[in-house]
């Protein structure tokens, strides 16, 4: 059977192939010690949990409505208010089936036949294959590591052509951790402002922010900016419910509109369930994301200390997220390897650590390493490296 060439053009994921071998080998017996999740580390909070257990007790199994129910859009409208001071009215918000699903919606609704959406690199993996998916054509601006792996406004202004209809801002970043500040999301906003280019804000690390650093939507510097962005978020990383599947999209009613139409044709609705276990996410007590956060920052500044003493490695340390993103084209040479992409191989098989390559990212120098694990399996982890360097050096 030939399949369609919508799915010919799809790149594999970097990081479900780097985790297939790492589990491989554990299968085989090897102590593998994978840095690639993508997840948080802590189960869901309690209260959350007790949410969802309520919600089936009492029969709210059946069908939502297809953008999401009332009651989790207005806590939803209520974090926006809370959080960055932005005021959207129910129309202006779906529910989608995690925020991965938000943006696929978005950009079907979006994009036709050869519309370009501009991708700054590096980048997550999922947002060029959900662009070709829609018709679209991905467009990549390099963020240069010297300038913390963020875009300027002339390299935006330089990419802009007459197909251009989006561009995707993801701060804090997946896979460098870096975040815009105000001042140039604000200049990144005016090149679109002047151009017409819609905002795609992928915002699902919000709370995930070290060292002072803050998040700033770009949606909160003006109503001229708000009115041509679309926020993605949800609860996953937030709130450590990635597999409850719960994301969401704030922006224009038209939008809005068309995403919910189309969601009542493919999903219907997200799980009822999982939606009032949102509820309680936003509604209940905010500490456990607190104390997540701590917990990742602390990881951080012990790991990211080990981590740049490894010969051949250098790495800007991130402000965000859960993921130090460091620079490894020297170590690779180091250790005989022609490749990143090589180093990254011959680490699983000889040190049994599973990084992803950062060719997955758009990135092809550097290696991203998840600290949403234990502190001990990441110090156990640093120090493989660092002796397999040794050994190969």
């Amino acid at each position: 059977m030939k399949l369609a060439k919508r799915v010919a053009s799809l790149t594999p994921s970097a990081t479900l192939a780097i985790t297939a071998k790492a589990k491989e080998l554990k299968a085989a017996g090897h102590d593998v010690i994978g840095l690639g999740a993508g997840e948080p580390d802590f189960n869901t909070p309690q209260h959350i949990l007790d949410a969802a257990i309520k919600a089936m007790n009492e029969g709210h199994t059946k069908y939502t409505p297809s953008g999401g129910l009332p009651a989790l859009k207005e806590e939803i409208i209520k974090k926006f208010a809370r959080d960055q001071g932005l005021d959207y009215e129910p129309a202006e918000v779906i529910v989608c089936v995690g925020a991965k699903h938000a943006l696929y919606t978005l950009f079907q609704v979006l994009l036709d036949e050869g519309d370009e959406v501009i991708i700054p690199t590096p980048y997550w993996v999922s947002y060029p294959e959900q662009v070709k998916l829609a018709g679209g054509v991905p467009v990549y601006v390099e963020g240069l590591e010297q300038n913390h792996f963020k875009i300027t406004p002339e390299q935006l202004k330089q990419a802009i052509t007459p197909r251009t209809k989006a561009v995707i801002i993801n701060s804090p970043s997946n896979p460098t951790g870096m975040i815009y500040t105000a001042e140039e999301l604000k200049a990144l906003g005016e090149v679109c402002l002047a151009h017409g280019v819609l905002i795609v804000s992928d915002e699902i690390y919000e709370k995930l922010t070290y060292g002072g650093a803050k998040h700033v939507s770009i949606a909160e510097l003006s109503p001229e900016l708000k009115a041509q962005t679309v926020i993605i978020n949800g609860v996953s990383k937030s709130h450590s419910m990635t597999g409850w599947r719960i994301g969401y999209a704030a922006g224009p009613k038209d939008i809005i509109k068309a995403m919910t139409d189309l969601a009542s044709h493919s999903t219907s609705n997200p799980t009822s369930i999982a939606q009032y276990a949102a509820i309680a996410a936003y509604s209940g007590p905010q500490e456990p994301v607190e104390q997540m956060r701590q917990a990742f920052e602390q990881r951080l500044n012990i790991i990211y200390d080990k981590l740049v003493q490894i010969p051949g490695f250098t790495c800007v340390k991130p402000q965000g997220a859960f993921y130090l993103f460091p620079n490894a084209r020297e170590a690779a040479a180091m250790a005989g390897c022609r490749t990143v992409d090589e180093f990254v191989a011959a680490l699983l098989e000889e040190a049994k650590v599973a990084l992803v390559p950062g060719s997955g990212f758009g990135a092809p120098d550097n290696v991203r390493l998840s600290y949403a694990t234990s502190l001990d399996a990441l110090e156990t982890a640093v120090e493989r490296i660092h002796r397999f360097m040794e050994a190969r050096a």
